[in-house]
């Protein structure tokens, strides 16, 4: 009974233990088997108390009265599958006659806490199929990426969603985004998760960062092209729009619009060409666009809607052309002058960070979710990384980028340098990679004696 009793405390000590360091070791050894009984045992009883039953049938209740049985009880959605997963665990409902998904949704915090969960999720699979994601403790605090996802072309894994499940940035599916984040928000350590996930695939990159390139320069060897100044964006920007231009005549000269071609092989985009045709893909990261936008000059003023312009039409055009927009900035407002509206209109995918003030918020989700800006103002500053992602769809998410230093990023980025397309119309905007220049000295440096 003494060595029971101790083995008993010792491994009682040993799940304290990991609760409070290691969640995710706790949850696969103790909590995931807890959760499902839990869940199991209580299961009838938290639907009942959340509302989520159905009176029963009449011809039920008609047959208990004729056979004087008791009355049959309400009866919850049915339970299809329990799968337990890394994070937490998926319950696949068929809900009953008269419920709806959105039952489901508003009970979602009663279910949370009948079921002593972290937190709690649902999506309609199909009509009357409802999923609850249920995680069991706080993914994002600590983002630890699956070791295996799911990969396709143009789809890379970003980041960490509250559910458990990883964020994707399908560029076929969205083609255009915003990204938004005041300083050390985390904007760039998404940025930096993007362009790795980027780095291994058949895909030219093309940056632009006016902060003198501190930012996107270190990646350069994996760069296509690179600008540093508005000025160099701004012709740089010009040569993609040629670049579009003529992608789209090599795909109007290869429709093949014959009456003996099937309709599935004419061509209305670049992945609809055969491999050997199909030009390479471009993703065009703009670090800071409010850089873009302002001038003091006339000059300036030219050269700003000269940029805006090309912007808008990449935004609009590029996507059967294979070009992709990926606009990053601290601020972003239609106090940034003319056809910034426009752009932001076409830039489906949107991500905000923590951002200073609600007006950023309202331009990244105001149009498509108004709940979302509520919880993009609210998320703290000691959660660097935290952000609200949403689509033109209206639906939300709460997300979280792992870690990634610069250095881990440059080392794959350099990894992968062999995989950087050369574009004769980018040729010109290519990134030098020799040896770092000498610094120059600063003037108050001592004058060398003769």
């Amino acid at each position: 009974m003494t060595a029971f009793t101790v083995a008993l405390v010792l491994v009682v000590a040993a799940a304290g233990l990991l609760r409070w360091r290691r969640p995710a070791w706790y949850w696969l050894a103790f909590g995931v088997t807890l959760a499902a009984l839990r869940v199991l045992v209580r299961y009838r009883s938290v639907m009942d108390a959340c509302g989520l039953t159905v009176p029963p049938a009449r011809w039920r209740l008609a047959l208990a009265r004729t056979t004087n049985r008791p009355i049959p009880e309400p009866r919850p959605p049915r339970i299809r599958r329990l799968r337990p997963t890394r994070t937490g665990l998926v319950l696949r409902l068929k809900l009953r006659p008269g419920q709806d998904v959105f039952d489901i949704a508003a009970a979602s915090d009663r279910l949370r806490h009948s079921f002593s969960m972290f937190g709690v999720t649902s999506r309609e699979v199909r009509s009357g199929v409802v999923e609850v994601r249920m995680t069991g403790y706080d993914v994002l605090k600590r983002v630890q990426m699956p070791a295996e996802t799911e990969t396709r072309a143009m789809r890379v894994p970003v980041a960490l969603r509250e559910d458990g499940s990883v964020h994707y940035r399908d560029y076929r599916a969205i083609p255009h985004a915003l990204t938004l984040g005041a300083t050390e928000s985390g904007k760039s350590v998404y940025q930096r998760n993007l362009v790795a996930g980027l780095a291994p695939l058949d895909v030219a990159l093309v940056g632009i960062d006016c902060k003198q390139g501190v930012e996107l320069f270190p990646l350069a060897r994996r760069f296509s092209a690179l600008a540093d100044s508005p000025d160099t964006a701004a012709e740089l920007l010009d040569a993609l729009v040629a670049r579009m231009a003529d992608v789209y005549r090599l795909i109007r000269t290869q429709q093949r619009i014959t009456v003996d071609t099937p309709d599935a092989e004419i061509a209305a985009d670049i992945w609809d060409l055969p491999d050997e045709l199909r030009p390479t893909p471009v993703v065009v990261l703009v670090d800071e666009v409010a850089e873009l936008a302002l001038y003091a000059t006339k000059e300036e003023e030219k050269r700003r809607d000269r940029i805006i312009t090309a912007l808008v039409r990449l935004a609009q055009l590029g996507r059967a052309a294979g070009i992709y927009l990926e606009i990053c900035g601290q601020r972003f407002g239609s106090e940034l002058g003319k056809g910034i509206t426009m752009l932001r209109a076409q830039l489906t995918g949107r991500t905000a960070h923590r951002l200073n003030d609600e007006t950023s918020a309202n331009m990244a989700f105001g149009d498509i979710a108004p709940d979302a800006v509520l919880a993009a103002i609210q998320i703290p500053a000691e959660l660097r990384g935290l952000a609200i992602a949403g689509d033109a769809s209206g639906g939300w998410h709460r997300i979280r980028a792992p870690h990634t230093s610069l250095r881990q990023a440059v080392n794959l980025c350099n990894r992968y340098a062999d995989r950087t397309p050369d574009l004769p119309e980018l040729a010109p905007f290519r990134p030098t990679t020799g040896t770092a220049t000498e610094l120059v000295p600063s003037a108050k440096a001592a004058p060398a004696t003769a």
